[in-house]
């Protein structure tokens, strides 16, 4: 087949530009802006690709995530490629992000190494690998010379692992389409569903005094500790609420939880605490909203028994806050991506991603179906061996351009 045969001559290009992004040190915040200049020139000759300013007023929007430090978007930019169609075809967004987290230690983070087949280094596979994938299929469908009925956009954004403020600027700026590709690794398993998490900040005043009149006072930790097992409770419960739900099904348990991540005293050891600051997270499925997982652990606490924590705490939800979402699994995009999926000699399994990302908004807030797919193993993802196949990469470019033309058809 045509397709297959581009693909692979492109590959060893595709491999290249992949090992130039991993280069640049994108971290959230900081180096997006030349990282979007350099995609910015690549992707020109496919057609008119614009660097869309993001604008301050984002802050103000309720979807907007805030970061431990203040972000500035004087210079950094969303990457948006227009290729027009012929029209009387369905429109199609290919959406992915430049920016990746911290390497912690990991020395050769931005120095791409290839071994066994693999490339390694940060961004490889969240998201680089995806950019990558993308180039890939607009290579192959330029050199089949394929006029398309539909309009392809395709995004290239910032700020998805702070929460989604870039594909966010976007949706508010008037970008839509008929469908959305959210490119993340999947292990090329289509996600017409994905898990919502969010983040919460729970503080708790005590009473201080010496340890030697603690009779006299209010311990924070205490009252913190006895939240904490109130909330795994509520963890438990649900998880009972969670189960079978549409596309998450296999999963046993349900991959909903309530964790702790950070949690901070103030006071001195021969001092009855009076301040703690616990700080987590909740993972929960499509079955719930945002919404009520928020409402839903204000009342574990306010419904805790206990008359000092009712009235001496604060609950706040300022970071991340990514509601899950799903579209019918036999939505014609899904259909349309399995097709694609089959015809290059893979499963097409379709189920429910267990992470958060850009997708939900997209669907909740843009009104759009979309779809989460994408070469790489999310286990890679973030790791400090960061790697994808470069083999999947291939098999996942074959696929995007065998959708592309399935679902914005040909035009002659």
């Amino acid at each position: 087949m045509e397709v297959k045969k581009l693909v692979e001559e492109n590959l060893n290009q595709t491999v290249e530009f992949l090992k130039e992004l991993i280069k640049f040190k994108s971290i959230s915040g900081e180096g997006e802006e030349e990282i979007q200049n350099f995609i910015c020139e690549k992707f020109s000759e496919f057609g008119k690709v614009n660097l869309i300013p993001i604008p301050e007023e984002i802050k103000k929007d309720p979807e907007y995530t805030f970061s431990d430090k203040e972000l500035d978007y004087s210079k950094r930019k969303n990457l948006v490629l227009k290729i027009g169609g012929k029209g009387g075809g369905k429109s199609l967004i290919l959406n992915s992000h430049s920016d990746v987290v911290p390497p912690s230690d990991w020395k050769e983070a931005f120095n791409p190494a290839i071994k066994d087949g693999y490339i390694y280094g940060r961004g490889s596979c969240d998201a680089k690998g995806q950019i990558a994938t993308i180039y890939l299929g607009l290579l192959t469908l330029k050199k089949l010379g394929i006029k398309l009925k539909g309009d392809v956009v395709v995004e290239i954004v910032i700020e998805e692992e702070v929460g989604g403020n870039g594909s966010l600027s976007l949706i508010r700026q008037g970008y839509k389409a008929d469908g959305v590709v959210v490119f993340e690794p999947t292990d090329m398993k289509i996600h017409p569903a994905n898990r919502g998490a969010v983040w919460f900040k729970l503080e708790i005043e005590g009473k201080r005094v010496h340890m030697g009149k603690k009779i006299e006072g209010i311990n924070a930790i205490e009252k913190m500790c006895f939240i904490v097992r109130e909330l795994m409770l509520y963890e438990e419960k649900l998880i009972e609420e969670s189960r079978n739900v549409p596309l998450f099904e296999k999963f046993d348990p349900p991959p909903v939880q309530v964790n702790f991540g950070t949690i901070k005293g103030e006071g001195w050891p021969s001092m009855v605490c009076g301040k703690v600051e616990l700080e987590g997270g909740v993972g929960f499925l499509p079955n719930k909203s945002i919404s009520q997982i928020k409402e839903e652990i204000e009342e574990v606490i306010k419904n805790c028994g206990d008359d000092w924590i009712k009235h001496h705490y604060k609950l706040s939800f300022n970071k991340l806050h990514n509601d899950a979402y799903s579209i019918p699994p036999d939505h014609p995009l899904v259909k349309t991506l399995k097709e694609a999926t089959e015809e290059s000699g893979e499963n097409g399994v379709i189920e429910g991603f267990v992470a958060s990302c850009d997708a939900r908004l997209f669907n909740k807030v843009g009104g759009m179906p979309v779809v989460v797919f994408g070469p790489g193993c999310l286990d890679d993802a973030h790791s400090s061996c960061e790697k994808i196949k470069i083999d999947d990469i291939k098999k996942a470019g074959e696929i995007l351009t065998r959708a592309v033309i399935k679902w914005c058809g040909e035009g002659g």
